[in-house]
C-alpha cells in the first residue's frame, strides 16, 4: 500500500498501531505497513501535522522518531474507535436494506449472506435506536412482476430488450429497444440504464413503469458514445416542455436550489431563495413540496400551489386520525 490513493486510510490505521505498540521501531512498523523505511517516515511527518482544529501545538499529534523508536501521543481523538450517531447509523442501515431488497445489486458472490451480518453487525454496535428507527421505514424497491428478471436476463445474456414504458408526464405507454447497461437504485427505486434506441440516447426506465419486457434475439450493442449517466445528483432531467414552477424556500430550504437544475434563483434576503425550476410531472413536484414541509411553498402555478395545499390537508387529516 504505496500508492497516493491508499495514503489516507493507512495513516487512518498507522495513528492507531501507534498508540496501542508505544516504543515500535521504525523496521518494524515498515513491515507490519509495507513500506520503505523513507515512507513510513514521509507518513510520519504527514500525521506530525495533523490534529484537532486550532492548528497550536496543544491541538497537533505529537510524534517522534529519533533513534528509530517511534513514540506518539496527543492522538486519543483519532485514536478511538468512531462512534455513529443514531441517525447516521439508520441512514447505514435503511441503504443496506434496499441493496439487499434488489436482485441485482445482492446478487454478487456471497452477498447475499454477508449483507444480513453486516446488518446485524451495525445494529448491535449503533444500539437499540438505530435498529428501532431503520426497522421503522418500509424499504421497498418497486418492480412490475417480471420486470426485474426480464432486464437481469437481457444483461446476463448481451441481449437488447423490447419494452413497453408508462410515461406519466404524457400518460401514455410507448414502445422502447433499448440495449441494457446496467440496474441502479436511485432514492429506493430501481431503474434499468441503457441505451434507448427511440429517443437515441443513454436513457433510465424506472422498473414500476415497465408494463411488459422482452428479450429479444438481437445481440445489445449501444454505440461508443454511450456513458453511463452521473445519478449522484438524482435522476432529473428538466425538459423545456416540462411546466416551470415557482418556489419560495427558507433557509433550510435552500438545498433544492442545489440539488435540482434550475432555471433562475433569486435571493430574497434572510436566507430565503425564489427558485425556478421545471416540474417533469404533478405527483413530482407534489412530493417535493411535501418534503420541504413548512421551510418552502409552491408560488406559481396557482393551480399547483392549490394542489400542494390540498394534499397537505389530507395527510394532515390522516396523521391527526390516527394519533
Amino acid at each position: 500500500m504505496s500508492g497516493s490513493a491508499d495514503r489516507l486510510p493507512r495513516l487512518l490505521a498507522l495513528v492507531p498501531y501507534l498508540m496501542s505498540h508505544p516504543g515500535a521501531q521504525v523496521d518494524e512498523v515498515a513491515a507490519v505497513f509495507g513500506l520503505s523505511e523513507k515512507q513510513l517516515i514521509d507518513d510520519l511527518q504527514l500525521v506530525w501535522m495533523c490534529g484537532l482544529p486550532g492548528h497550536t501545538p496543544g491541538d497537533l499529534i505529537d510524534v517522534s522518531w529519533d533513534g528509530g523508536e517511534i513514540l506518539i501521543d496527543n492522538a486519543d481523538t483519532i485514536a478511538r474507535p468512531l462512534r455513529l450517531g443514531i441517525d447516521e447509523a439508520s441512514a447505514l442501515l435503511v441503504a443496506l436494506r434496499v441493496l439487499s431488497a434488489t436482485p441485482e445489486l445482492a446478487a454478487g458472490e456471497g452477498a447475499s449472506d454477508a449483507l444480513p451480518r453486516v446488518m446485524a453487525k451495525l445494529e448491535r454496535a449503533a444500539g437499540e435506536g438505530a435498529a428501532t428507527v431503520s426497522s421503522q421505514v418500509a424499504v421497498d424497491v418497486d418492480a412490475a412482476p417480471d420486470a426485474l428478471p426480464r432486464v437481469r436476463e437481457g444483461l446476463t445474456r448481451g441481449r437488447r430488450l423490447s419494452l413497453r414504458y408508462y410515461v406519466p408526464g404524457r400518460d401514455e405507454v410507448t414502445p422502447r429497444e433499448v440495449d441494457p447497461m446496467r440496474v441502479v437504485v436511485v432514492d429506493g427505486r430501481a431503474y434499468l440504464e441503457g441505451w434507448c434506441y427511440r429517443a437515441e440516447a443513454m436513457r433510465l426506465f424506472r422498473l414500476d413503469r415497465v408494463l411488459g419486457v422482452d428479450v429479444l434475439d438481437v445481440p445489445a450493442d449501444p454505440p461508443a458514445e454511450a456513458e453511463p449517466i452521473d445519478v449522484t445528483r438524482g435522476v432529473f432531467r428538466p425538459s423545456p416542455t416540462d411546466e416551470l414552477v415557482e418556489l419560495e424556500v427558507s433557509a433550510a430550504g435552500r438545498w433544492v436550489a442545489e440539488y435540482y437544475p434550475c432555471e433562475e434563483v433569486t435571493e430574497l434576503g434572510e436566507g430565503r431563495l425564489r427558485v425556478t425550476l421545471r416540474a417533469r410531472d404533478e405527483d413530482w413536484i407534489l412530493k417535493l413540496a411535501l418534503r420541504l414541509g413548512d421551510t418552502g411553498r409552491v408560488v406559481s402555478p396557482p393551480e399547483m400551489a392549490e394542489t400542494v395545499r390540498q394534499e397537505a390537508e389530507r395527510a394532515l387529516a390522516r396523521y391527526a386520525h390516527q394519533s
